[in-house]
């Protein structure tokens, strides 16, 4: 799960990793009054989970309140990259001396971690890697061993830092690699980390990813989740624990098994091109031994999406037994029908493997008209692309 700036400077503070003040606000008028409470010139940022917030507007320094108030309203509200801002942070403005870049992420190719650093900051560290690789230190880390004080020096060396400041920065890298260890995360970036005027280095910008397999160990993180930005069907999905993700396309696919349900998404998306490129209209796996009930909650969700033309649902019976599959279909049916605002939409469904001559009499025999029995995967995927296309 990525933070939001604000929420990334507060891991920062509970690992001593010097940063700035700030006020997160949802209005202009907030950020009017949190200028006057810092008094001198602000930073006006917008709070989005991506990157190139300064190229597309979403970072304004105001010099008193009234331009803070002006920047503030043209920001809220702003689409960056597909995300519509709703908070922003207000902070004070440093006098920036030098900027540089540090990082600790998981290198999966390694399967260890690994510490990128630079004397370039403030620019996309995909343009320093790029341009100048000379100026991108990397450095692998034991995960055993940790980051000491004598390895953070030499990271600080290896980045080319200022000589005058790298024990400053050694001390930054290692409590910004305990933030990476404490939080279990599996991105901690500073972008700028800057050194002022008066010789402080401060983590001016923060980005953490953190890894939702560990929140078990982590209860109050549970206070960073934010679904003012998320699809209103991912949160549904994620509420009734499914693995969904909401894609672009007409045709709604269930399947059990990532594996399998990614190659129905490309078969989907073959198929449709024989009618007009139509595509999947998301990702769900229903997983290796989901219920009927699973299953129902799942084709609730798909039947909700009101860009969703036609349904294929492809199950290959496992330790899910395909009557379960079908058991719940015919349960999801019953239960959406007697629904006020149900859409009946057509379901092409290809069950296989344990029970599915079960699971398919279990269809048959339940006689409900808007599901369709194809026998293969690359026949069903063509129909329910073929349905999508011609739904109204």
């Amino acid at each position: 799960m990525d933070l939001y700036e604000y929420q990334a400077k507060e891991l920062f503070k509970a690992n001593q990793v010097p940063t700035q003040e700030g006020a997160v606000v949802t209005s202009a008028e907030a950020a009017k009054l949190a200028a006057e409470s810092f008094g001198g010139a602000t930073v006006i940022k917008a709070q989005v989970k991506t990157g190139g917030r300064g190229k597309a507007g979403g970072v304004k320094l105001a010099n008193d309140p009234a331009a803070a108030f002006t920047h503030a309203q043209n920001i809220l509200g702003l689409d960056i990259k597909g995300h519509i801002v709703k908070k922003i942070l207000v902070t004070p403005a440093e006098d920036i001396e030098s900027e540089f870049y540090v990082s600790f992420l998981v290198d999966r190719s390694n399967r260890s971690f690994l510490c990128m650093a630079s004397v370039a900051g403030g620019i996309d560290i995909e343009e320093v890697a790029a341009k100048t690789p000379e100026k991108l230190a990397k450095i692998q880390i034991d995960p055993l061993q940790g980051v000491s004080l004598e390895l953070a020096l030499a990271i600080a060396r290896e980045a080319q830092i200022p000589e005058e400041i790298q024990d400053a920065t050694a001390e930054v890298i290692m409590r910004l690699w305990d933030t990476f260890i404490n939080s279990d995360a599996t991105l901690v970036e500073v972008n700028p980390l800057v050194k002022t005027a008066d010789n402080r280095v401060v983590a001016l910008d923060g980005k953490v990813t953190l890894d939702e397999n560990a929140f078990f160990r982590h209860p109050d993180f549970e206070n960073y989740v934010d679904i003012s930005n998320e699809d209103p069907l991912e949160t549904a999905a994620k509420a009734k624990g499914l693995n969904y993700v909401k894609l672009d396309g007409s045709v709604g696919v269930i399947g059990n098994g990532a594996g399998l349900v990614m190659s129905t998404l490309d078969v989907v998306a073959y198929a449709g091109e024989n009618f007009g490129g139509v595509k999947p209209a998301n990702f769900l796996d229903i997983g290796g031994g989901a219920s009927a009930q699973v299953m129902a909650d799942g084709l609730e969700i798909i039947l909700s999406d009101k860009d969703v033309k036609s349904v294929f649902v492809n199950v290959f019976g496992g330790i899910t037994a395909c009557d379960a599959v079908a058991n719940g279909i015919v349960q999801a049916i019953e239960m959406l029908s007697s629904k006020e605002n149900y859409q009946q939409k057509p379901i092409v469904v290809r069950l296989d493997g344990n029970n599915a001559k079960a699971g398919l009499e279990i269809l048959r025999s339940a006689n409900i008209k808007n599901i369709e029995i194809v026998e293969t995967m690359d026949a069903a995927a063509s129909k329910a692309a073929e349905l999508a296309k011609w739904a109204k």
